[in-house]
């Protein structure tokens, strides 16, 4: 490197690392660690932009990483090398020969500074009954919880499944396995039995976490009888530790203990295990809908590094403020955005244990008003269901502690992010659409880190974050330079936050990822780069249709009919023809209360994408029903859905991951109905 990039690098990463005021070295001659006070552009940033520090972390990533990683994290030994990284053989290695503990980092070090700082609000089901824990509170949990695990026989690289609602005594749980080195999977507590046991079985976990209830939406859920039956089919599993959510008592068997009570006889004090930058930190099973689940395997310090610097800097976070995440804990982003990312930083992080319309469609917005949440982070498909209801819902709740909103899971449509934007943010909060998945540990592409002033357009994801080197290739394999052009979202060069590897199956998790573009690790999702360069998710590779040749991303059709005042959502799938090969068939659902009918509307839909896309892109079926197949987490089963289009509803396969399967049976009808009705016209 020459020597005046280095002195520019030195200075960008200075800059970056700039300490916070109040920052404090550890006792007992422990190593300090300084929390970013970098605004993009602005004076604490030393004047360096978000492009120059982005092409500085291009130019020279171990550079970049090797300073942050330094300045951000508490280390009990220092690492000796940054990386050792090779995507052709899906090797991926930073921060070698270094030792720390993730639990430490989210907790030690801001209890040495601020005991009393609150690093929990528990947003429980019942509106207004919110609990906070203060950072001092959960060391001490956390402490109890590890030490009793460790007393039941829980050690380092132990896998341990926890199974409960979006609680503090979850967060602690988390960090209980990290801070004595076991691995925990956390599995949404609504997975059914077989998946849950699919689960335990495939990570052989030791011991499973669990609540006898968890409470959602006004209901409660037997965790406890799921957990039982779960456990029957996995030998592996020596304990259950059961907690208590509710009143309701559960019956215990030999291998069930109660959790509070084996707490209550530990200690408050429990040593952090020093942990190599590369073992295993969690293990995160994808949701089976494909296949076998796949356990992605995530490491200690390059995975806590990504997601307490994407945190800080997508949203803009700054000391003192409420980070709002209403994920499920069970999800890469509960992990990332709602334990991981902002303790790491000193936040004060909320756990959402409710739904967007419980006891009413206003829910989110009085949370937002009770507890002064700063940055709300929530999914499209919750957005989607929002929309429906009258803006009233929001605007009689005081939103102006608001100063970012966020969105994730799958490409916002554009009228939801504009809903999301006016109504929810009154055009005053910047909105991030940011994309990113389990594999990737934190967020890749969003509007923000940006320059000051920088603009921002609607549904579009736009600027890497820093280190993070998008490519778009075609199906030769070939990169696909310049701008205004699509292809497969590739991405070139590693960064600590990735997956390691699937558990088990490393050769499966580099024919996924690493194979189809050596070199490259394949995201599986198409991406559109403007004019400007910014970039644009247009959907899953796989749900591609080929239209007499013309390649078309069901997203992009999504989008279009998404922006119809009368339809909150869609989902489209492609068919075989006999001519075209593939044409699109779409499941739209309407408002409960439409300003046209529905003939009227459907005809509307065809104007609308043959005016944003293409004639050819028209679909040739559109069928309207009232609830779209979705999974617990909220994705679209568009799987089942190709499956009813195309006539073959007896061979639906697994339907356990769904929320209601219940829809599945109204939507066969709606079809049926349908084809009758088009089988009598012809």
């Amino acid at each position: 490197m020459a020597a005046a990039e280095s002195r520019v690098l030195s200075s960008a990463l200075r800059a970056l690392c700039a300490p916070r005021a109040g920052a404090v070295s550890l006792s007992r001659g422990a190593p300090h660690r300084r929390g970013a006070h970098f605004a993009p552009g602005g004076s604490a940033g030393g004047g360096r932009s978000y492009r120059e520090l982005r092409e500085l972390s291009e130019r020279a990533p171990e550079r970049f990483w090797d300073s942050v990683a330094k300045e951000r994290l508490l280390w009990n030994k220092p690492f000796e090398q940054v990386a050792d990284c090779d995507m052709r053989q899906g090797k991926i290695r930073w921060f070698l020969g270094g030792q720390l503990n993730v639990s430490a980092n989210c907790l030690d070090v801001h209890v040495a500074r601020a005991p009393e700082r609150v690093a929990l609000l528990w947003e429980r089901d019942e509106p207004g009954s919110e609990v906070k824990v203060t950072y001092r509170e959960l060391l001490e949990t956390t402490c109890r919880l590890a030490n009793t695990l460790k007393r039941h026989g829980v050690r380092k690289g132990d896998r341990v499944a926890i199974y409960m609602p979006v609680s503090p005594i979850a967060v602690a749980a988390m960090l209980a396995c990290a801070r004595i080195g076991a691995v925990h999977t956390v599995v949404f507590a609504g997975f059914s039995a077989e998946a849950l046991a699919g689960r335990i079985e495939d990570a052989q976990c030791k011991a499973v976490i669990t609540c006898n209830q968890g409470v959602r939406g006004g209901r409660t859920i037997n965790l406890k009888t799921t957990v039982d039956t779960a456990v029957k089919s996995c030998p592996s599993v020596r304990n259950v530790f059961v907690a208590h959510r509710t009143e309701c008592k559960v019956p215990m068997g030999p291998l069930d203990i109660f959790l509070e009570e084996e707490m209550a006889k530990e200690s408050t004090s429990c040593p952090p295990e020093p942990m190599e930058s590369e073992d295993m930190l969690f293990m995160l099973y994808t949701s089976g809908s494909t296949g076998k689940p796949k356990g992605i395997v995530h490491t200690q310090a390059g995975y806590l590094l990504y997601a307490a610097l994407t945190h800080q800097y997508v949203f803009d976070y700054h000391p003192g403020d409420v980070f709002g995440c209403v994920a499920d804990i069970g999800w890469v982003t509960g992990h990332s955005y709602v334990v991981y990312g902002p303790l790491c930083n000193g936040a004060t992080t909320v756990l959402f244990e409710s739904t967007p319309v419980y006891p009413n469609p206003g829910r989110y917005w009085e949370t937002v008003q009770r507890l002064g949440i700063n940055q709300f982070y929530g999914a499209p498909t919750a957005i989607r269901l929002l929309l429906k209801y009258d803006e009233n819902w929001v605007k009689k709740y005081d939103r102006s502690s608001l100063k970012t909103l966020g969105s994730v899971g799958e490409p916002i449509n554009r009228e939801a992010w504009e809903w999301f934007y006016h109504v929810v943010g009154d055009g005053k909060c910047p909105l991030v659409d940011t994309w990113w998945q389990t594999e990737t540990g934190g967020v890749c592409i969003a509007p923000q880190p940006a320059e000051d002033g920088a603009e921002i357009l609607p549904a579009m994801a736009m600027r890497p974050f820093f280190g993070i080197q998008p490519t778009l290739m075609d199906e030769k394999g070939k990169e696909i330079r310049g701008n205004d052009v699509s292809g497969a979202l590739c991405i070139s060069q590693t960064w600590p936050g990735m997956a390691r590897t699937i558990y088990g199956d490393h050769q499966r998790f580099v024919d996924a990822y690493f194979k189809p573009y050596p070199g490259h690790y394949f995201t599986g999702d198409g991406a559109y780069r403007s004019k400007e360069g910014y970039y644009q998710i247009t959907g899953r590779m796989d749900d591609v249709i080929n239209i007499s040749g013309h390649r078309l991303g069901t997203a992009e059709i999504e989008d279009a009919l998404d922006e119809h005042p009368d339809v909150p959502e869609t989902a489209v799938v492609g068919i075989p023809h006999d001519v075209k090969g593939e044409v699109p068939f779409a499941f739209v659902v309407l408002k409960e209360v439409g300003s046209s009918s529905q003939s009227q509307v459907i005809e509307e839909l065809k104007s609308l994408v043959a005016a944003k896309i293409a004639k050819y892109a028209v679909p040739d079926h559109f069928l309207v029903v009232k609830r779209l197949p979705k999974t617990r987490s909220g994705k679209i089963m568009r799987r089942i859905l190709r499956k009813v289009a195309m006539g073959q509803s007896s061979d639906l396969g697994d339907i356990s991951t769904l929320d209601d399967p219940s829809v599945v049976t109204e939507v066969i009808q709606a079809c049926d109905h349908y084809r009758s009705l088009e089988s009598k016209k012809n």
